[in-house]
């Protein structure tokens, strides 16, 4: 059995080690689905800057899985409501959202097809998600025949 925390800091910390970088729900769920819709990939392909969630490396298309909150979606509206430790949650989620920016210019530099999907638009609309990719695929295939 798990000692729960006591304290509203040692909760933050039980939680906060709780969240997964990589095979988190939002991923394996997309995952699933476009295995269902046949399309075969990579996943955490590590040969790739910033190690997309997702890479189909037939069509050069790399798709990133963002969680809402650590790559700011909605940021300066969330940005006001951030009470703990503000000087350090600005400072982390800002530079997730360069960092964000430059790997995507980077494998568009390297012709790749970046997509980025929000991790709620994942849970509202997994199927609008999974077209926006296997139209992605189709374009790929019909510019590798022109």
């Amino acid at each position: 059995m798990v000692k729960q925390p006591r304290t509203k800091e040692e909760q933050r910390r039980y939680i906060m080690s709780r969240i997964r970088s990589n095979d988190s729900k939002i991923e394996t769920d997309f995952r699933k689905a476009l295995w269902h819709e046949g399309i075969r990939y990579r996943k955490n392909y590590k040969l790739l800057p910033g190690k997309p969630d997702i890479v189909i490396t037939k069509h050069k298309i790399a798709i990133f899985c963002d969680g809402d909150f650590w790559h700011g979606k909605n940021w300066e509206t969330k940005k006001a409501k951030i009470m703990d430790n503000r000087e350090y949650w600005i400072t982390k989620i800002e530079r997730n959202m360069m960092r964000d920016k430059e790997i995507s210019q980077l494998l568009v530099a390297n012709g790749w097809e970046v997509i980025r999907f929000w991790g709620s638009e994942i849970n509202k609309d997994l199927n609008a998600c999974i077209d926006e990719v296997i139209t992605a695929v189709i374009q790929a295939r019909v510019d590798s025949i022109t």
